[in-house]
């Protein structure tokens, strides 16, 4: 089995849910939550943590719409995410990322944390079940 080291990304309006994976590729966790600032501070951020992670590959969630379908936000994220694997010289790659979210507040409520003053707490999770989603189906195939 070979080994990936990959970001995940929850990018959203204000913020940007990062999560990393170990070498293994097994697991992901939550690493940080990045404001939303300059696309140039956004690319340095993240060279930062790629650079230091040895970074391979950009997982992205992708906001599908309920019926699977792209629709505004999606194309954003897209942009976004395109322009950051890019910059960063990575490939991008694309995961349904429909309730990662909701996901992530489940959990955090099950944990007994206050889902409304950790909004960047849920974004990292997120970016955690989006990277998870796809070492998951990695590891299946």
């Amino acid at each position: 089995m070979t080994t990936v080291s990959a970001l995940g990304l929850d990018i959203g309006r204000r913020r940007i849910g990062v999560a990393g994976c170990d070498g293994t590729g097994l697991i992901a966790t939550g690493l940080t939550t990045l404001q939303r600032r300059s696309f140039a501070e956004l690319v340095a951020d993240l060279q930062q943590i790629a650079t230091a992670r040895q970074v391979q590959v950009l997982v992205v969630g992708l906001p599908l719409t309920m019926n699977g379908e792209e629709g505004f936000q999606a194309r954003q994220v897209r942009k976004v995410a395109g322009g950051l694997g890019q910059a960063l010289g990575l490939p991008v790659i694309y995961v349904d990322e429909r309730l990662s979210s909701v996901e992530a507040e489940q959990l955090m409520r099950a944990a007994g944390h206050s889902v409304a003053h950790e909004k960047a707490l849920i974004d990292r999770k997120a970016a955690a079940i989006i990277l998870q989603r796809w070492l998951d189906e990695r590891r299946s195939s």
